[in-house]
Parts: C-alpha cells; sequence; structure tokens
C-alpha cells in the first residue's frame, strides 16, 4: 500500500462516525498534489442532495480529527466537497447505485468501435452509454453502436456519470 492508499484508507476510517452520525455518504477520499500542493478531500452525499452547511460541519470536525491524529506529515490543504452532478465511478457502491444511468467513458489508449450502420470502424478516446453491469473486471454498456458492448476495466482512465446539460 502507498503512502497515499495508506492517507486515504485512515482518513476514510476516522470518517466513518461522523458520516454514520449525520446520515452521510462518504463517495470518495484523496490525497493528491495539484500545483505544487497536496490536498486531502472528502466526496460527501447524502439523500436529497449534500448542503454547503453539511460540508462546512464535516470540514469543521474532520479538521480536528485530522489535528489531533496528525499521521500526515506534509503541508496539505482540507477539502470537503458534494461529489458533483458528473462524478466519477470509482468504487463498487458508485457502479451500483449508477446502473441505467449514462456515463461518460475515457479510455487511456484509443480503440476501435463501429461507426455508422455501413460496420466501419473509428478510432475513439471516449464513448457514452448506459451503463448496464459491471464486475471486477469489465463494465458493460448499451451504445449507439453495440448492445451489452463490453470494456476492460483496466483499459479506463474514468468512468463519469454523464452531465446532460438538457435537463439542467
Amino acid at each position: 500500500m502507498s503512502k497515499r492508499e495508506e492517507y486515504e484508507a485512515r482518513a476514510e476510517k476516522l470518517l466513518e462516525p461522523l458520516m454514520e452520525e449525520n446520515h452521510f455518504e462518504l463517495v470518495d477520499v484523496e490525497y493528491v498534489k495539484e500545483a505544487g500542493n497536496w490536498y486531502l478531500r472528502a466526496y460527501v452525499d447524502k439523500e436529497g442532495g449534500i448542503t454547503l452547511d453539511d460540508c462546512e460541519l464535516v470540514n469543521r470536525r474532520w479538521s480536528d480529527m485530522m489535528d489531533e491524529e496528525d499521521f500526515i506529515p506534509d503541508a496539505y490543504i482540507l477539502e470537503v466537497s458534494s461529489p458533483g452532478l458528473g462524478r466519477q465511478l470509482k468504487k463498487d457502491k458508485d457502479f451500483n447505485r449508477s446502473i441505467g444511468e449514462s456515463v461518460d467513458v475515457k479510455f487511456y489508449q484509443s480503440r476501435k468501435v463501429p461507426a455508422g450502420k455501413n460496420g466501419k470502424e473509428v478510432s475513439v478516446k471516449e464513448i457514452t452509454g448506459t451503463l448496464k453491469a459491471f464486475t471486477g473486471e469489465t463494465i458493460t454498456l448499451d451504445t449507439d453502436f453495440a448492445k451489452d458492448y463490453e470494456i476492460q476495466r483496466g483499459d479506463i482512465s474514468t468512468v463519469k456519470l454523464t452531465i446532460d446539460f438538457r435537463e439542467l
């Protein structure tokens, strides 16, 4: 386990009782370096959507816990946020919740997919489809070009919920 993974796991463990107490869901924790600064971020949600006041409550309590535990030697910025509309799907619970939803899948490398009725293939770096199923190794989508289109999870860089601006 890398230091990053260890810090994320310990931070998640600290947040669990706070999440249960307030009926929140801990969507994800990440420890990342951006523009020269380390960030420890928690993405939280709840039925009906998380509010700014909810994020502030979690941030204050979590900050106190992190000061007490003090297991990260580097300076970092603590953030609590909503996962947002186009949330990234990482964990099995994310995929379970999103069955039947439209998702955008980005690949590490371009791949060939059928295009149109003539059967020709085109090279794409991302596709959109309805999430039908997933396993530890694959996800299955219904797309414009194929039903039950199976993709190896190792080929995928990100899976995010599709944001349809027509519905906003």
